[in-house]
Order: C-alpha cells, then sequence, then structure tokens
C-alpha cells in the first residue's frame, strides 16, 4: 500500500503542476473473497480501522474495500462503516452472467437499515451500495474496486461542463454539438496528462470514467444545466430525451475510457436537484426511467427512516432487472433517515451533501 500511497500522490502533484484542481485521491483494493476467507470477523474490523489511519497518515482521502459477491460477508459490513469515515465498499447482487441473487439482495437491504440505525443520521449508506454489472477501477466511489496488477483511473466533476455547454445552444441539435467539442477538449488533455504517468512505478493507466459527476455549487448543477434546453424544470418532459443525448455524446468520445462512463444524478450530491426532489417536479420511479439511458442507478436517494426492508429490496431489485436487461453498470446508493418520515428534510450535516425532501420509496 505504501507504494500506491506514494503514486497517488505524485500523481496529485502532477496533474495541480498542470492546472488542474485535484479533489480527492482514493484507492480501491481487489474484491473481499480474495482476501477475506481466512481473517475472522473481529481482526478484519480491527484491519479496517488500521488501514484507515494509514489512509489520514498517508494523504489518501478514500479508501474502498471492495465489493463482496458472497452474503456470508455482508454482515460485517455495518461495524465497518460505523468505525470508519474514510472507507467505503459494496455488495454485488447480480450480474449478466449468474442473474439477480435474491438472497443477497434481501441480506443488503438489511444492511441498509441497519446502517441506518446505527451511524449518525445514517450516514454510513453514503459510503455503501449493491452494484450491478459494475467493471473493475471506476474512480467513482463506493462503486470501485480493483482487480489484476496495480493500475489508476481518473474521474471528474464535470456538471460545470454541461451548463457550459448548453447555455451556449439554442436547440437540442446545438447543445449535442458544444457538449461534444467541450467534452473532447477538456478529456483529452487528462488522458494526455495520465498517459504521460501509464506504467510509473508499476501503475497502468485504465482510462477515465467520462461520467458527469454533479457539483454542490449551483452555477455547476447538473439539473440546472438540462433546464437551460428544458421549457421547464429538471423533470419535466424533455428530461429522458437530454438524459439520452448526454450519454450518446460521452459514449462516442474517442478516449480511453472506464466505469460507469454515463450521467450520474445523484440527488444529495447536486443542489439542483435536490431542489427540484423538493418541488417534486421527478421522482424514484423518473430516475429509473433515466437509468434505461443514462446513468448510475437509484443515487444518493434519502428514504423515510420506517422504510421497510421489503420496500428497499424492492428497489434493489429494479435496479438489479434494468442492469442485467439492458447490460449495463448501475448501482443504487439509499439512504434511509432515521427519526424522520416521508415529508420531513435531511439534515446529514455533511460536506459531501446537500439536504432535500424525504419522500417515500414510491416518490
Amino acid at each position: 500500500m505504501h507504494s500506491a500511497a506514494n503514486f497517488l500522490n505524485r500523481a496529485r502533484k502532477h496533474f495541480e503542476l498542470r492546472g488542474f484542481e485535484v479533489q480527492s485521491v482514493r484507492l480501491s483494493t481487489q474484491s473481499w473473497d480474495e482476501y477475506l476467507n481466512n481473517i475472522k470477523r473481529e481482526d478484519f474490523i480491527k484491519i479496517a480501522s488500521l488501514l484507515e489511519k494509514f489512509c489520514k497518515k498517508n494523504g489518501i482521502d478514500f479508501l474502498s474495500i471492495g465489493t463482496t459477491f458472497d452474503s456470508k460477508f455482508i454482515d460485517i459490513i455495518p461495524e465497518i462503516l460505523k468505525r470508519t469515515t474514510r472507507i467505503s465498499c459494496t455488495v454485488t447482487i447480480g450480474d449478466n452472467e449468474k442473474g439477480i441473487n435474491f438472497g443477497i439482495v434481501k441480506k443488503t437491504a438489511k444492511t441498509i437499515l441497519e446502517l441506518s440505525r446505527i451511524t449518525k443520521k445514517g450516514i454510513g449508506n453514503f459510503n455503501f451500495a449493491a452494484i450491478i454489472n459494475c467493471p473493475a477501477d471506476t474512480p467513482f466511489f463506493p462503486a470501485s474496486y480493483h482487480k489484476g496488477k496495480p493500475a489508476f483511473s481518473i474521474g471528474i466533476e464535470g456538471g460545470d461542463l454541461i451548463v457550459k455547454a448548453f447555455s451556449a445552444s439554442r436547440n437540442l441539435w446545438d447543445a449535442k454539438i458544444n457538449l461534444q467539442r467541450i467534452l473532447d477538449e477538456k478529456f483529452k488533455k487528462i488522458e494526455k496528462i495520465s498517459q504521460t504517468m501509464d506504467n510509473k512505478d508499476g501503475f497502468s493507466f485504465k482510462g477515465i470514467d467520462l461520467s458527469l459527476a454533479p457539483s454542490l455549487i449551483p452555477e455547476e448543477s447538473i439539473a440546472y444545466g438540462f433546464e437551460e434546453l428544458l421549457k421547464g424544470k429538471f423533470g419535466t418532459p424533455g428530461t429522458l430525451t437530454i438524459a439520452e443525448m448526454i450519454t450518446n455524446v460521452l459514449q462516442h468520445l474517442n478516449i480511453k475510457s472506464c466505469g460507469y462512463s454515463g450521467l450520474m444524478l445523484p440527488i444529495l450530491e447536486d443542489v439542483g436537484l435536490a431542489q427540484r426532489y423538493k418541488e417534486e417536479t421527478f421522482n424514484i420511479s423518473n430516475l429509473l426511467q433515466y437509468s434505461a439511458v443514462c446513468g448510475t442507478g437509484l443515487d444518493c436517494v434519502p428514504l423515510p427512516g420506517n422504510v421497510s426492508q421489503e420496500s428497499i429490496s424492492g428497489l434493489l431489485l429494479d435496479v438489479a432487472t434494468l442492469s442485467i436487461k439492458l447490460s449495463k453498470p448501475l448501482s443504487a446508493r439509499l439512504l434511509p433517515c432515521t427519526g424522520k418520515t416521508a415529508g420531513d428534510m435531511t439534515d446529514f450535516d455533511s460536506p459531501y451533501l446537500t439536504d432535500t425532501l424525504i419522500r417515500d420509496s414510491e416518490g
């Protein structure tokens, strides 16, 4: 891990010297199944705490301890995430090869509820997700996990690029051309810098996750970017079309890509999305529709604290079904808010989240 930490810190400086702001450096391990089999539960919880201390000491902002494909490891997750703040992990609830694992879905729903109860305001679920068909080495957390030899990948926060492209456009076609030009220019610069780091100290360049991640800055909100083209607010007719157009642009960029490489719509991580969700211009069903043509699934969705395990399982199953039907990576990051009901506001008090209205699992 020392070699990885050293490489990441050199990479941070390498990008900063070339004019890019590096918000965080992150480290991902292999899937749990590769190193948990012979370790006792109590020992692994201790190891997780030691890993977090290592990250703090060595300038690593976040650490993913990977995903698990085995239900026998799931019950350890709440205790790990309760004791740490920089660590994240996931459960793989299905893929194209094996289909949906219904037993793991049920245990994952139970884990989400437990995390909401044992971590402050349920914030533990911010570091936990269910994933389906997600490839290794995506830089976006908590879905990230590693396979093979040491490698690195890049993720960007690109909501401002959508705003820039759409605010200068007269119609959908103009917006597509402008977005393609802006993204191509920006990503090629990042790709070129990344290639200069390729195979330095044995770390190969896996690519850029082309996903346009959201922002807590209003002027860079993905939702408000959409509204430069829409005749109404995010969620009104035309939203699905714009989401598909953005994804189409991303899929046709001549850039070495990895991960999701699609549009992200996490409610609690984008001030515009949070505001429109509060105004009820879109709901969870809409997000599932949008996921069919873009995004990451259901990401950072707040739920009432009294949501049932069955309702959570249903949401996980819907995301998994979409992923397998469409053969695309999707995930679900759901945040039940203990002590709150539909109609209340969230109050996570997190530098990474904004607040919004809590609505029931149907909307």
